[in-house]
């Protein structure tokens, strides 16, 4: 089953400079926002992974089950 789309509005210069900037790495203009918006959905979620894996083990250090770090 296809995605479904919406539609968005951006300024047409910054369009256009995105184009000249990254056209030959993409398809499209649409190809270019897909995979910036992506990697930052992407990265978003493995710095909260990171900072949940933090906040276990320092919980784990208060209830002893951890050495305390050193």
């Amino acid at each position: 089953m296809p995605e479904s789309l919406r539609e968005i509005k951006l300024p047409a210069d910054l369009c256009a400079l995105a184009e000249e900037k990254y056209g030959e790495h993409f398809a499209t203009l649409e190809d270019l926002f897909v995979f910036i918006l992506r990697s930052l959905v992407d990265e978003e979620a493995k710095e909260m992974d990171e900072a949940e894996a933090r906040m276990i083990e320092e919980r784990l250090r208060e209830l002893g089950y951890l050495e305390p770090a050193g």
